[in-house]
């Protein structure tokens, strides 16, 4: 069992690992360079690991939970939005591209085991390792489109609401750890349905 966790937490820090970098590209590509000059823009682990979100937290939630549910974060990387060439459809791009790198790592894993068969991959410990990457990527995937600062959900709702509305994403920004209390006693209930749901349509199984 631990070295089953061991493996989770490898896959699933390396997984929010690009799902960080993903934005910092994307930013680049708008025209912000903040995330390549505070060398943000690579996969090395350590400069983005977030004690908390990257290790503490998902090993809480894959040991309490028998070593079958957790997710994390990693320290967000920098961005100015005020550099975007378009403020409101950067900051939606910048917002999305984590979760279209966590979606495009699940559909190309799980495109082998949809083909397993024509792909010669017979069920054992490869198969296993193959879901277990494509279950937490879209688990990445949906965590992060909650509309709940800072997740990216929430930059790209409030992209699009009129900026009166900016002083609820300032406050539940600032009150962002009640939400995560939240998350981990119920993440499973609410993200869980969704995550067996595209994970079906990816692969073909039910989990």
């Amino acid at each position: 069992m631990q070295v089953e966790i061991l493996f989770f937490l490898v896959i699933l820090i390396f997984s929010i690992i690009i799902h960080e970098i993903a934005h910092g590209y994307m930013a680049e590509w708008f025209g912000d360079p903040t995330a390549r000059l505070a060398g943000r823009l690579t996969l090395n682990p350590v400069p983005h690991i977030d004690p908390l979100g990257s290790i503490i937290l998902p090993a809480l939630m894959l040991f309490g939970s028998g070593g079958t549910f957790a997710f994390g974060w990693a320290k967000p990387v920098p961005y100015n939005p005020y550099n975007l060439r378009s403020f409101k459809w950067g900051t939606v791009f910048v917002g999305l591209a984590g979760v279209l790198a966590n979606l495009a790592i699940a559909i190309v894993f799980g495109l082998m085991l949809r083909f397993n068969v024509e792909l010669g991959i017979t069920p054992g410990p490869f198969a296993e390792m193959l879901g277990t990457i494509v279950i937490l990527n879209i688990v990445l995937a949906v965590f992060n489109m909650i509309p709940f600062p800072p997740l990216d959900g929430a930059k790209v709702l409030f992209a699009f609401l009129p900026f009166r509305f900016q002083y609820i994403h300032d406050y539940l920004e600032q009150n962002w750890l009640i939400f995560i209390i939240f998350v981990v006693f119920f993440a499973r209930y609410i993200i869980w349905p969704i995550t067996s749901f595209i994970f079906w349509m990816i692969t073909g199984v039910w989990v």
